[in-house]
């Protein structure tokens, strides 16, 4: 005999680890931002952009894809382009895989490796999906704190890692504060890391630290170790690709790839995304020309909200995490009515600070003033 079985609701269908999950925010919605400041120009610093536009190579390529029409599928594996990935970076092209973004191969790494109750490492204050995504499989999350002054903490790291973690993801640069680890640091979250823990090292802004001669490259510190680790990059922030949603991973090996390919659907990048990436990817000119105008506007910016009286995070990346000394919701609203988006951090223990990109001068030297004037008002 058959049990009597409730009727359902959609609320008691949801499994109870993604009913209680923070939404990822994606920063204010600029049409609303607009209607509000009544200004037809919003200046938007939420979601860490690129404000000079994409190469020539790349509209071209995206252009000639488009002419060739959208009736069919695109390539599922990617190949032409996972092929351009590896010889750019003298790997084989079987140790790449290709995300909708990188957050999507993060999905896809926690789908891929996680049980209910693995434990998790990652960075605080961090990137919001290096926690909601092994929450959504059941997995518990440990975050490593920054000192005071937002520097490694080494052994705050060696004590979360001796913990047993199945998989760890370390950001660098790291996304809010910008900060990055030296060849050094790397090198001793490498060490520490158990050989049965998945090592994943999301280099999302690692273009703007390369002139960093402090900067490591990751892939080649991972190269010659003898256990599971992939490094992410995306096309998204430098290459200024973010509509097209293209990143990629570089893993120790193609098995990895291969349980990747298991979980993901198959034709998680579209055809227009993988032929501008492939140009972007070969256009060195214009990604050297937009890291070197961010790095400026990086220390210009820095040094004008400091002489303000602003804590500013030293940055190596297109983005700064500033302390307001007052609610970082209230200053995000008081900016909104000014026309400007920024991303109002809320990770606890940092509700003071704000995470906003570099734009143009132009753009930013707004900011800067509308910031300062708010202060000045005493309105934070």
């Amino acid at each position: 005999m058959n049990p009597v079985l409730a009727p359902a609701t959609s609320a008691s269908l949801i499994r109870r680890e993604v009913a209680g999950l923070p939404l990822y925010d994606p920063g204010a919605d600029p049409d609303d931002v607009a209607v509000l400041s009544g200004s037809r120009h919003v200046i938007k610093l939420s979601n860490n952009e690129n404000p000079y536009g994409i190469s020539p190579a790349v509209a071209e390529a995206v252009r000639l894809s488009l002419a060739g029409g959208v009736s069919r599928y695109p390539d599922p594996s990617g190949k032409r382009l996972a092929e351009a990935i590896g010889k750019s970076l003298d790997v084989p092209a079987e140790h790449v895989v290709l995300g909708n973004g990188s957050e999507n191969i993060l999905e896809l790494l926690c789908q891929a490796v996680l049980d209910p109750g693995d434990l998790v490492v990652t960075q605080a204050p961090g990137f919001a999906l290096h926690e909601i995504f092994p929450r959504v499989m059941g997995a518990r999350v440990a975050k490593v704190p920054v000192t005071a002054e937002f520097g490694f903490d080494a052994a705050a790291w060696r004590d979360a890692l001796a913990a047993g973690p199945k998989l760890v993801f370390l950001a660098n640069p790291c996304n809010p504060t910008g900060a990055m680890l030296s060849a050094g640091e790397l090198e001793q979250v490498v060490a520490a890391t158990p050989e049965s823990a998945l090592l994943v090292l999301d280099e999302a802004y690692g273009e703007f630290a390369r002139p960093n001669p402090e900067y490591p490259d990751g892939l080649e510190a991972l190269r010659c170790q003898d256990r599971p680790w992939i490094v992410l990059r995306t096309f998204s922030k430098a290459h200024g690709l973010a509509a097209f949603r293209v990143g990629y991973g570089i893993a120790s090996d193609a098995t990895l790839i291969q349980a990747l390919d298991r979980v993901r659907t198959p034709y998680n990048v579209n055809q227009p995304a993988q032929d501008a990436a492939v140009a972007a990817l070969g256009d060195h000119e214009h990604l050297a020309n937009t890291v070197r105008r961010t790095g400026l506007e990086t220390a210009r910016v820095t040094d004008r909200l400091r002489g303000a009286g602003l804590r500013v995070v030293p940055s190596s990346t297109n983005f700064l995490f500033i302390d307001t000394g007052c609610r970082s919701d209230g200053v995000a609203q008081e900016l909104h009515r000014a026309g400007i988006i920024v991303k109002a951090w809320r990770e606890p223990g940092y509700e003071t600070y704000i995470r906003a990109s570099l734009s143009t001068p132009e753009e930013n030297d707004v900011f800067v003033r509308c910031l300062t004037e708010i202060r000045a008002k005493g309105k934070l």
